[in-house]
């Protein structure tokens, strides 16, 4: 009677895997250590104990960096499945008995993803589950990114102009760019807007660094047109109160428009492109079972609002991956 491969279970094994997983991901031994809790020259050893295991090297050391070899990445693709599906086995084996009544999820998005598009979605999600703790996180886009990357938090939402190739992006709600002013003001009862209207009048924008100020700045210089910036302001909320004061106008999307508000808006579609908010996701990422049950109520909740596929709305510009606020 022939018998299979031999299998030997390795007592390390998971340890030495998830050392390694995190070290990859963060490109720091000293960064995994401090994230999985143990010291920098235990992880180390770890990972040397792998490599002498399968014979070939994982990472090219450069100073206080590492980089994946080929053998690393395919190792990565290969491990990191199965230490997070390790890591939530009680959660997982949780949700098939039936309970999802307990448990941390954790949730990157910018401030106004977070006054406009999660309230409602929170609302469903607490109610329904009410011992799961969930945590928003307010972060920029930049810093949303690097969660993900991290593990920091289970997913993000906001709006993604460029998608980059570690992650993925499913939009679920749709908003369309309107110019905001005073209700006195000159333009505020004219049907058609135009770019050449705006002109003489200053713009309240977010921060430069921010994709707003980059899209409407690339919008006029394609149409050859002077624009003048008057103010400068973080926050959607901030802009529509200077705007209301007539302190200025505004470029804006509607998905800070409450109906309620006391300003003028008129459709730029001519000009700018709608912008979607979505589901942000690290790609091979092993969602919990708090995180698939919040996708869930999103989709819920969003059900019957305009959404349309990703593109990338203006091809020509270089943009920032980032989770816009």
């Amino acid at each position: 009677m022939t018998s299979g491969p031999q299998i030997h279970y390795k007592q390390n094994r998971l340890k030495q895997l998830r050392a390694f997983c995190h070290a990859a991901r963060t490109g720091s031994v000293s960064a995994a250590a401090e994230q999985i809790f143990l010291s920098q020259p235990t992880v180390s050893l770890q990972i040397q104990a792998l490599e002498r295991e399968l014979d070939t090297m994982l990472f090219e050391r450069r100073g206080p960096k590492i980089k994946l070899t080929p053998e690393g990445e395919l190792l990565y693709q290969l491990a990191q499945p199965l230490v997070e599906g390790m890591d939530k086995l009680h959660e997982t084996f949780a949700t098939h008995c039936g309970r999802v009544d307990q448990g941390i999820l954790n949730i990157a998005a910018g401030e106004s993803t977070i006054l406009y598009i999660l309230p409602e979605p929170v609302r469903r999600f607490t109610a329904k589950y009410p011992g799961i703790e969930l945590k928003l996180h307010n972060v920029t886009g930049r810093d949303g990114l690097a969660m993900l990357r991290a593990d920091e938090v289970d997913l993000a939402i906001g709006s993604l102009l460029e998608v980059p190739d570690d992650i993925s992006y499913r939009p679920i709600v749709t908003f369309h760019p309107k110019l905001i002013t005073p209700k006195d003001h000159p333009l505020a009862n004219k049907e058609s807007i135009t770019l050449e209207d705006i002109a003489p009048y200053g713009l309240i924008l977010p921060p430069r660094h921010l994709s707003t100020w980059r899209m409407v700045d690339l919008v006029f210089h394609r149409n050859s047109i002077d624009y003048e910036v008057s103010l400068e302001a973080g926050g959607w909320e901030v802009i529509k109160k200077y705007v209301e004061l007539g302190m200025g106008i505004s470029i804006v999307t509607d998905v800070c428009l409450t109906g309620e508000d006391n300003l003028a808006c008129i459709s730029l579609e001519r000009y700018f492109p709608k912008r979607s908010y979505g589901i942000v996701l690290r790609r091979g990422k092993f969602l919990s079972p708090q995180a698939k049950r919040f996708l869930e109520v999103v989709d819920g909740a969003f059900a019957d609002r305009e959404v349309e596929p990703h593109q990338q709305t203006i091809p020509e510009a270089r943009w920032e991956s980032s989770i816009l606020t």
